[in-house]
């Protein structure tokens, strides 16, 4: 509602979509850019939404196609999310699970000189077909180093 309250609400169709509630849901599934709003961008009664905008989407230019972001000035490397990560588990019940760290590179989380990375970011269960609102990384993150957008 954020997005959508913010757009022109011209329901122009300009962008490909039948209204501006439609176009918003798709910004949100990064189906479409902001950019593709012909009045935002080129109207300058809409340049204070505009700008609001940019600004509230842009960490979503930093974060992968599950929205994942890892906040390297804020993660120390505690692996908490590497354990509680159910793919992790999953994949590498030898080391991941049992809290050695990873045995494999099927993992998505591991921790590398310090910080965590994120890998196989395609087998997140935010990410495909089946995706579902997990939080098993984030919630057991102590620095809120994690998050999605």
């Amino acid at each position: 509602m954020e997005i959508y309250q913010l757009l022109p609400k011209t329901n122009c169709k300009e962008c490909g979509e039948s209204t501006c509630m439609a176009f918003a849901v798709k910004i949100i599934s990064r189906e479409h850019g902001i950019k593709e709003c012909t009045p935002l961008m080129e109207d300058s009664k809409y340049a204070a939404e505009k700008n609001k905008l940019l600004e509230m989407l842009k960490p979503m230019e930093d974060a992968g196609e599950t929205g994942l972001i890892i906040h390297d000035d804020k993660c120390f490397g505690c692996g908490n999310c590497v354990v509680a990560c159910p793919v992790n588990v999953a994949n590498d019940p030898e080391g991941a699970a049992i809290g050695d760290g990873p045995s494999n590179d099927k993992v998505i989380l591991k921790v590398v000189d310090g910080v965590v990375v994120a890998q196989n970011v395609g087998e997140c269960r935010r990410f495909g077909k089946n995706r579902i609102l997990c939080n098993a990384c984030i919630d057991p993150c102590p620095s809120g180093a994690i998050e999605f957008v």
